[in-house]
């Protein structure tokens, strides 16, 4: 099994896949739009965390730049009804430090945030992950993205990251547009639940 993978990162699509060349082969790698951004340009050096994920029809890796990110990741693949699609938009709008305060002030309208998750699944999925995911909440906040800007809205930086999550996660360019305008100050996570909520609203 395959833990983690340093190497050249070759190639990025706009679902968040990443290939990464180790000596000479080169790895398709899922990775959520926020881990995909986060690993710079192309033809850098990276190292990925891997969930190696293996089906009856699939073999297929799962990249994170944190062991925390895996670490979550893995517990929620264990959730009844979780895949590793859900498990992978659940960890976009909420890092692991986010889905630990979400789990304990039972905040289904939270997870109610991530797509295809209504309030009766939130409502399972609150019961089930406080019973297999253990997050500590000092882990899973981005890091090394910029802060706000002198005026008090989002750094150029913090508004990409933003915009490829969103991506990631099937919105089109006109909405990703109306919900990233004029975001308030915030690190990338604080600012994609913002966007979210925006979209959320006028759906």
């Amino acid at each position: 099994m395959i833990g983690s993978l340093r190497g050249t990162l070759l190639d990025r699509s706009i679902t968040g896949e990443i290939v990464v060349e180790v000596r000479g082969v080169g790895y398709r790698v899922q990775a959520g739009p926020v881990t995909s951004a986060r690993l710079g340009d192309l033809q850098a050096e990276v190292f990925v965390w891997i969930h190696h994920h293996v089906r009856e029809d699939a073999d297929t890796l799962y990249g994170f730049a944190s062991k925390g990110e895996r670490d979550a990741f893995e517990a929620l693949l264990a959730a009844h009804g979780v895949g590793p699609a859900l498990a992978l938009a659940i960890l976009s709008v909420h890092p692991p430090a986010n889905l630990a305060r979400v789990l304990a002030e039972d905040d289904v309208a939270a997870l109610c945030l991530v797509p295809g998750v209504g309030k009766k699944t939130a409502a399972r999925l609150l019961i089930e992950l406080k019973t297999r995911l253990d997050v500590p909440l000092g882990d899973g906040v981005p890091a090394g993205l910029d802060g706000p800007d002198a005026d008090g809205t989002a750094s150029p930086s913090a508004r990409a990251d933003v915009r490829a999550a969103l991506a990631g996660l099937g919105y089109t360019p006109e909405e990703i547009a109306e919900a990233t305008h004029d975001l308030p100050e915030g690190d990338a996570a604080i600012l994609l639940k913002e966007a979210l909520r925006r979209l959320a609203s006028t759906r």
